[in-house]
């Protein structure tokens, strides 16, 4: 794996070093890679491996026992809580379950963040609001409440909700978990829109093969037997290059000429 430390280009986000642990229980250790600016970027691994709780950290959910997390260069872990509120604002997150406040309508979740967060007049926010829910294909569903939605819709509000601070950088948690294959490929296209329309970064965590090759220009591998990252590039390119057998055999889980090479049960 090339050392991200030596890269001309400086990151966006970039994690040096970084272990995270519960109590003694380590999760993922001495993690360095960086995440470019534009890219959609994918941590992936099977169940169990960690992807969330990198997801927490770089997030400011979860402060790493040892490393740093860094943002254009800053620490973010070493400031101050005001400025990493401030640096949190440029987040824009869409947790797996939605996360929508249920005795909210969809128009009320997606206002809050800007009613806390700016000085901006009701007037002006309910313009935003609607502006929002017509990026995610939504603005039908302004009065409506999370219970009328259905679960692809729910991640839709999610995402106009985490679209609501005009954020640098969107997070994903497993955004296709318990959708159809195609309601999963229009949130595809609705991410890489995001990226090209609004010149987002994404990162996402995923184990959903299809989505990864369809939509990540970058990642890396987290394994949960050795606690760190094995494996750094573009999906397709471990797919394709990998020679680590853990890399190999989720990669390439459900691709058919694999399967027609496999031998007999």
């Amino acid at each position: 794996m090339t050392d991200p430390s030596k890269s001309t280009e400086k990151p966006l986000l970039a994690l040096r070093d970084v272990t995270l642990a519960f109590g003694p229980k380590v999760v993922q250790q001495h993690l360095s890679f960086d995440i470019r600016r534009g890219s959609i970027f994918a941590l992936m691994g099977g169940s169990g491996c960690g992807k969330s709780t990198v997801l927490k950290s770089i997030v400011g959910l979860l402060r790493p026992r040892e490393g740093s997390v860094l943002i254009e260069g800053e620490d973010y872990w070493a400031a101050t809580d005001e400025r990493r509120t401030k640096i949190g604002r440029r987040f824009g997150v869409l947790f797996q379950n939605g996360a929508l406040w249920s005795s909210m309508t969809v128009g009320q979740n997606v206002a809050l963040p800007m009613q806390m967060f700016t000085d901006m007049t009701e007037d002006a926010i309910w313009r935003l609001v609607r502006l929002k829910l017509a990026l995610v294909g939504l603005e039908h569903a302004l009065e409506q409440y999370p219970s009328e939605l259905s679960g692809g819709m729910r991640k839709r509000a999610g995402l106009a909700r985490a679209l609501s601070l005009d954020p640098d950088v969107l997070f994903f948690d497993e955004p296709s978990a318990g959708l159809d294959p195609i309601t999963s490929s229009r949130l595809d296209d609705l991410i890489i829109n995001l990226r090209d329309g609004l010149g987002a970064t994404i990162v996402i965590v995923s184990h959903e093969l299809p989505s990864l090759f369809a939509i990540a220009d970058d990642g890396v591998f987290l394994d949960a037997q050795t606690k760190t990252a094995i494996a750094h590039g573009s999906p397709a390119e471990m797919r394709d290059n990998s020679r680590d057998p853990q890399v190999e055999a989720f990669m390439r889980r459900e691709r058919p000429e694999a399967l027609e090479k496999a031998p007999s049960a």
